[in-house]
C-alpha cells in the first residue's frame, strides 16, 4: 500500500517564505511593479504557477524564462526557508511518518506542485529527509502539456512499479493533502483520500474525501484510519 503525501501545508509549513520568493525573484527580473500575488499557489503545480506570472507580467513563456525564472525562486528560496523559525513540520507529521514506517505495512511517498529541487530544500529545511519516500512524484513529473496535478498519480503508480516490481491497484493508493486539489486528483485515479486542515480549506471545501482531519497530530488515530480505510472496498 502506497501514501503519497503533499508537502506544503500537509507535511510542511514554511511561512510563506515560497511565495516570497517568486516575488523576489520576479521583481529582480522584471522590475518592482512584478506581483507574486497575481496567481493562486495552494495545491496548484509549481510549472504552472510560473506560467501564469510570466503571462501576468506579459512576459513570454518558453522554457528559457520559466528555466530562468526557476533558478531564481530556488536561490531566493534556498536563503529565506533557512531562517530561524520559517519552516517546520505541520503538526504530528514526524510522529506519524516514524508511525508508517514502524507499521511496515506501507510505502512512504510525495505528491507535489513542487519541483524536485526547491521542495527538497522546503522539506530539508523543515527536518524531514526527502531520501525517506522511496516514491516522488513533483510537479513537473506530469507527461501532459499542459501538465495538470490529476496527471500525478498515474506517475506514482509507474513508479512504484519500477521499484519495486509489482503493481499497486488504485484503491491501494492514499492520497494525503490540504487542497481540494489534492482530493480531485485522487478522484480522477480512483485513490483514497485524506484532507488535512493544516492548510487554507476546510472539511465543507473537500467533501469528496474519505476522511478529514484538522491536522495529524492524533498518531494512532490517523494510522488506524488508514488502516481501516485501505482494508475496505472503494466506495
Amino acid at each position: 500500500m502506497l501514501i503519497l503525501f503533499d508537502v506544503d501545508a500537509t507535511l510542511i509549513t514554511t511561512s510563506r517564505t515560497g511565495i516570497q520568493a517568486m516575488g523576489l525573484a520576479g521583481r529582480a527580473a522584471f522590475g518592482d511593479t512584478f506581483d507574486e500575488h497575481r496567481v493562486e499557489y495552494a495545491g496548484r503545480l509549481d510549472p504552472l504557477i510560473i506560467a501564469d506570472l510570466l503571462s501576468a507580467h506579459a512576459q513570454p513563456v518558453s522554457p528559457e524564462t520559466v528555466e530562468a525564472f526557476r533558478a531564481g525562486y530556488r536561490d531566493h528560496l534556498s536563503r529565506l526557508v533557512v531562517e530561524p523559525g520559517m519552516a517546520r513540520p505541520c503538526p504530528g507529521i514526524v510522529e506519524l511518518l516514524d508511525a508508517i514506517e514502524t507499521d511496515g505495512g506501507f510505502t512512504l511517498g510525495l505528491l507535489t506542485g513542487n519541483y524536485p529541487d526547491t521542495g527538497a530544500i522546503k522539506l530539508r529545511a523543515a527536518g524531514i529527509d526527502p531520501d525517506r519516500f522511496p516514491i516522488t512524484v513533483w510537479g513537473c513529473d506530469s507527461p501532459h502539456d499542459p501538465p495538470a496535478r490529476e496527471h500525478l498519480p498515474a506517475v506514482g503508480f509507474t513508479r512504484f512499479r519500477e521499484r519495486f516490481g509489482r503493481e499497486v491497484s488504485p484503491e491501494q493508493v492514499l492520497i494525503v493533502g490540504d487542497t481540494p486539489h489534492d482530493v480531485s486528483c485522487a478522484r480522477a485515479h480512483g485513490c483514497r483520500v485524506l484532507a488535512v486542515g493544516t492548510g487554507s480549506f476546510g472539511t465543507e471545501h473537500m467533501p469528496d474525501a474519505d476522511g478529514f482531519f484538522d491536522d495529524l497530530s492524533r498518531t494512532e488515530e490517523v494510522l488506524d484510519w488508514i488502516r481501516t480505510t485501505l482494508a475496505q472496498p472503494l466506495r
